[in-house]
């Protein structure tokens, strides 16, 4: 994929309306943006779901944000707001997404709203809206929202009737704690390998959880971009083309490895020892072998991950791997119906439900290092263990009056003699790799996801899935 292409794209994409929530970039006119109106619009019809599920009941809804510039300005919108549809408020300021959610968790809420555009540039934000469970809303009550928004009839309460902030609190050393508690966190073992950690968390909340996370392992850190100011220091997105000044500092230190967290702290990149990326596919594929190898039970990420996770699932017996379609609600509903022990996304997500079901970087990086304690090898060897797989991603733009369900649909029924799933798109899986098509819901495009045993391989595979689209909406 051209990432400069496609942030281009994101700088000037109009207002974003999905089922997990609403995102944008600030300012700008209201519907096209996101502005204090659409703030307020969309925070009203979320505390409407609430108080609809709950008829009767008071209701209390937790507060998080990431330390993006305009958070402060959201955050108070999101909370005058709440209050003002009769809702109580816990607020606990800059908090990651997974800290956030084990807030709901923790405080039996009924439901709380993240705010954070999550790996987008500065000039973003979005609403991330969760349910009692700390979990992202569901299709249906996700559509639910997006129609109670248009509703310009709604009446909000009386002054004797608005909510009140019940509590303000700083959540994220409890998260901490609720880590370190996991039966699979051994705080002992990793105290013992003094590991040297680099961490670089784009000056936003990770600057502030990750670093006192690893101290309380023993770890000596050495910060990088950890003030959490909202001037992200490079493109947020944690890939290997905006991590090269880690990978120096890793070197220069004699580091053990380099953690790397988003702006909101749900995804996580491991650097090794020499500076390479041990590459964030792999983040959930060594933490699901640590687990596999005390918790025997099945596994499941996305379509569009790693073939690597399947393979390392195979290694335990009475174990499987499942896949689902791309998107943490939907991870999250398959590891439910499969019973998974451990789950997660490609892109450095890991779901751990002995905590709660939810990608989450501190479980991560605690259950990862635990797992490298009792190896007697680098963080590059530990890498050579797992099956090399390579991925490449990559994209066709296309006229919106192009039928691409009808190109979908040729494909799936050209490759009818190979394993094809088409949960989410369409997945062909052969023998040696495999190529994953989905259409894009905010712009005319199909992502074409490759993983081969080569790059080479996998770019080839993508470039003869490219021209045979080509060939079909041309025809």
């Amino acid at each position: 994929m051209n990432h400069k292409i496609f942030r281009q794209f994101l700088d000037k994409m109009t207002l974003i309306k999905s089922i997990s929530g609403i995102r944008g970039t600030i300012g700008g006119h209201a519907a096209d943006n996101l502005t204090p109106i659409d703030v307020v619009k969309f925070t009203t019809a979320y505390a409407r779901l609430i108080r609809d599920k709950n008829p009767g009941k008071r209701i209390t809804v937790v507060v998080g944000r990431d330390a993006r510039l305009s958070g402060s300005m959201v955050d108070s919108l999101v909370e005058g707001t709440l209050l003002g549809t009769g809702v109580d408020v816990i607020n606990v300021g800059l908090c990651t997404t997974p800290g956030t959610e084990m807030a709901v968790i923790t405080h039996k809420a009924d439901g709380g709203i993240i705010i954070t555009a999550s790996h987008n540039p500065r000039q973003w934000n979005a609403l991330k809206l969760l349910n009692e469970r700390g979990e992202f809303l569901d299709d249906t009550e996700g559509k639910q929202v997006l129609a109670m928004a248009e509703d310009t009839e709604y009446s909000y309460p009386t002054i004797d009737h608005i909510g009140k902030v019940v509590l303000r609190e700083d959540f994220n050393q409890k998260h901490i704690e609720q880590v370190l508690a996991l039966k699979l966190v051994d705080k002992e073992a990793v105290r013992k390998r003094k590991f040297k950690v680099v961490v670089d968390a784009v000056n936003s909340v990770g600057g502030i959880v990750i670093p006192a996370l690893l101290r309380e392992l023993g770890c000596e850190v050495v910060e990088l971009n950890c003030e959490p100011t909202g001037e992200f220091a490079h493109n947020p997105e944690p890939l290997p083309q905006n991590l090269t000044e880690i990978s120096e500092i890793i070197r220069r230190e004699g580091a053990d490895l380099g953690v790397v967290v988003d702006p909101d702290v749900d995804r996580l990149a491991f650097v090794m020892e020499n500076g390479e990326m041990f590459v964030e596919e792999y983040t959930l594929v060594a933490v699901a072998d640590y687990v596999l190898q005390h918790t025997k039970g099945n596994t499941v990420s996305n379509l569009s991950s790693s073939r690597a996770l399947s393979d390392v699932t195979s290694r335990y017996e009475g174990c499987s791997y499942e896949a689902a379609a791309v998107g943490e609600v939907n991870v999250v509903k398959k590891m439910k119906d499969t019973g998974a022990v451990i789950g997660g996304e490609g892109n450095g997500g890991v779901i751990y439900p002995e905590l709660h079901y939810g990608r989450d970087a501190l479980v991560g990086v605690a259950l990862f290092l635990t797992y490298f304690a009792g190896k007697n090898m680098t963080m590059s060897e530990l890498r050579k263990t797992y099956p090399a797989y390579y991925a490449s991603k990559n994209k066709i733009e296309l006229t919106p009056e192009i039928d691409v369900d009808k190109i979908l649909a040729t494909i799936k029924q050209r490759y009818s003699d190979e394993r094809v799933n088409d949960i989410d798109g369409v997945k062909i899986d052969f023998a040696e790799n495999w190529v994953h098509l989905r259409k894009s819901n905010t712009e005319p495009i199909i992502r074409i996801y490759t993983e081969a045993k080569t790059m080479e391989e996998a770019d080839a595979l993508a470039k003869r899935l490219i021209s045979e689209i080509e060939q079909i909406y041309k025809a």
